[in-house]
This record gives C-alpha cells, sequence and structure tokens, in this order.
C-alpha cells in the first residue's frame, strides 16, 4: 500500500505544477480596448479564491488529518488578450492567456510562475479556420469543456492536491484525461448542418529523454448542435488521438477516444461524457507517456438546474486504471454537489461539497469560494 501512495502521491505532485486546468480557449473578448479599421484588440480574465478545508482519511491511517487552505479552484487565474483584424476575405487572429497560482507562500514564498497555456494565430476564410501555435488539444477537450464544476473546485484526492501550491483537480482523473495545451497546426471545417470538424497536427510527447517520434501526434475532434425542439438544444461530441514513441528499448502507441452529450430543456442540463485510452499518465499526454499496456476509462454523470442567479448541480465521475502497467488499480470516483450564485454578469458565488474515494484514501472537502471575471 505504501509503494502505490507514494506512486501516485509523486506522479500527481509533478503533474500538479503543470497540469491546473483553465479552459477559455476561443474565448470572446470580455472588454474591447480598441475598435477601429476593422481590427479589435481585447482583454479577458478571471480571478477566483476558495477557504476550502478537506477531512483526509487514508486507509492505513498515516495521514490522518484535517488541512484548511485558502487558495484558488479548478481553474487557475488568468488574463487573457486577443486581436482580431480583416484583411481582404481573410479574417486574421491571434490569443495569448497567462495563468498564475495565488497559493504559493506557504510553500515557495514568492515564486509564483507565469505559464503561458495559450499563443496562437489563426486565419479564417470562407474555406474554415487554421490554428498554429500553443492551445488546448483537442483530445478530450469538450469533456472537460462541459464539466458543470468549471468554476467550481474538485477532487483533491492527493497530497499534492492538498497540500500543494497548484490548482484542485476538478474531474480529472475523476471522469476525464487533461487535454494539456500543445503546439499545434489545427485546421476547423466550416460549420454545415450543426457538424463541425477539427484535425490537428501536435508535438508528439516523448517515452524517454532520447526517444524518437517518426510523426506528429495525431488528433480529431468532431462537434454537433442541433435544437431537438424549441428551446431544447442538444450538444454531441466524439474526439480521438494517435501517436508512436520509440525508446530504443520499447515501443510505445498511445491511443484514446473521448465522446459526450448535452440536452437543456428549461433550466435543467444533462450532461454524460467518458473516455478510453492507453498508453497515457493518470492526467492525460503530457512530455511523457507510459506503457502502451497502461490502460484508463472513465465516464462523467452530472445534471445542473438554473433557476434566476441560482444553478444546482450534482456531479459524479470515476476513472479505472493507473500510470504503469503495474499499477492498473489507481481507481478514484468523486461524487460532488454545488451551488454557484450569480452576483452579476462578472461575479459568482459558489458552495461545493466533494467526496473522493481512492484505493489509498477517502477525502471529503468543503470549498466556498468567489469567481471575478471580465
Amino acid at each position: 500500500m505504501k509503494n502505490k501512495k507514494s506512486h501516485l502521491k509523486s506522479h500527481l505532485k509533478l503533474l500538479t505544477c503543470a497540469v491546473a486546468v483553465g479552459l477559455c480557449t476561443q474565448a470572446s473578448a470580455g472588454l474591447n480596448l480598441y475598435d477601429q479599421d476593422e481590427t479589435t484588440f481585447s482583454t479577458d480574465g478571471l480571478i477566483n479564491t476558495f477557504y476550502v478545508n478537506s477531512q483526509i482519511d487514508d486507509i492505513d491511517n498515516t495521514l490522518d488529518r484535517s488541512q484548511s487552505r485558502v487558495k484558488m479552484g479548478f481553474l487557475p487565474n488568468y488574463i487573457g488578450f486577443n486581436f482580431k483584424k480583416q484583411v481582404d476575405d481573410l479574417k486574421l487572429g491571434a490569443r495569448s492567456s497567462f495563468w498564475v497560482s495565488v497559493n504559493d507562500a506557504n510553500t515557495n514564498l514568492t515564486s509564483t510562475g507565469i505559464d503561458v497555456r495559450q499563443f496562437y494565430g489563426t486565419v479564417d476564410g470562407e474555406w474554415g479556420q487554421i490554428l498554429i501555435g500553443k492551445d488546448f488539444s483537442l483530445f478530450g477537450r469538450s469533456n472537460i469543456l462541459g464539466d458543470e464544476l468549471l468554476l467550481g473546485y474538485g477532487q483533491v484526492g492527493t497530497d499534492g492536491l492538498v497540500d500543494g501550491q497548484g490548482v484542485s483537480f476538478g474531474n480529472i482523473g475523476t471522469g476525464y484525461l487533461y487535454p494539456f495545451p500543445n503546439a499545434q497546426i489545427t485546421y476547423r471545417t466550416p460549420t454545415s448542418n450543426g457538424f463541425q470538424l477539427a484535425l490537428g497536427l501536435m508535438d508528439p510527447s516523448k517515452s524517454s529523454a532520447g526517444s524518437e517520434e517518426s510523426a506528429p501526434r495525431l488528433e480529431a475532434e468532431l462537434t454537433f448542435a442541433t435544437q431537438l425542439s424549441e428551446n431544447v438544444p442538444l450538444k454531441a461530441w466524439i474526439s480521438g488521438m494517435a501517436q508512436s514513441s520509440d525508446s530504443g528499448t520499447a515501443d510505445v502507441d498511445s491511443s484514446g477516444v473521448a465522446y459526450g452529450v448535452n440536452v437543456k430543456v428549461s433550466g435543467l442540463s444533462l450532461t454524460a461524457s467518458g473516455f478510453s485510452a492507453s498508453g497515457v499518465g493518470t492526467a492525460g499526454l503530457a512530455n511523457l507517456v507510459t506503457s502502451d499496456s497502461a490502460d484508463v476509462d472513465g465516464y462523467l454523470v452530472q445534471a445542473s438546474y438554473t433557476m434566476g442567479n441560482e444553478r444546482l448541480v450534482a456531479s459524479y465521475g470515476e476513472n479505472s486504471g493507473g500510470t504503469t502497467a503495474a499499477a492498473n488499480d489507481l481507481d478514484a470516483q468523486n461524487t460532488a454537489v454545488a451551488w454557484f450564485h450569480t452576483v452579476n454578469n462578472n461575479l459568482k458565488l459558489v458552495a461545493e461539497y466533494d467526496r473522493t474515494e481512492s484505493d489509498a484514501r477517502e477525502t471529503d472537502t468543503v470549498a466556498l469560494g468567489a469567481v471575478l471575471t471580465w
């Protein structure tokens, strides 16, 4: 048990520094700074902070404790900048976003790093769009974008998430994998009859420092949106990825598929999503892939109801599988309920309870916070 826990703890502590979710890709501008001569420049951003208390019950009782924190939630704090310019029949665009932690003083003094998760340009025409640069990957992208707890807190089932200076994990590891920001060349078709296809060449992940990747990672996402009837919108999606890495001693073939559907009826929103992958880590494809026999599957089901300024959320998700062929029993589940109160268009208050269970421990977390956006 101790070796298993140590393996999971060390893996996720490394991931926490780089993973901490934030997804406002293709964000619409929050505040226009310039708009003249068919050229616009705008900014958007998010600041969130939570008071958090986690009650930790280790299976072997070695790290039982009650831990209070003041920290950010599932999304890091960020500021983004957007550029658009019409040139003849082409619309040129660009986005950069910079993500920071607010809870670093108790571990590394004032060592807050700036994490550049988006820095890309776009060219749009009647034929679709080309994106070049760094953006979130396609595989599993809509699974995480559709999470009803995106502006909330989520699971903190390991020491690295409870005690570290990074974010919580939302439902990463308990329902989906993380679509890591990645250097890419991606083409998106125009939307036709509700369908849109995205095809991307991604900078491949490595299985060792000197491993060979003779081809980029291929990723794709197909989305579909329609109205089942008046005021009953439906969205469905499926995405996938594939890549190979040769470490010299072993070939690692990574692949995966993710899918989901969301339907809204009046104030009720129902979402079901899932995925299946091999050759990936606990959180997804980062800078290191694992044995292609390391299979992982997961699903997430959620319901929310919005009435006026109030939104109530119920959520359950789980992952089955692990980071290596010898650790496929690192299963985890997260059950959550949350209340979001909209004060105005820029400010939300959040109250959330999460119960995260794994082979190593059970963690009960209460999070109370505020989210400011522009």
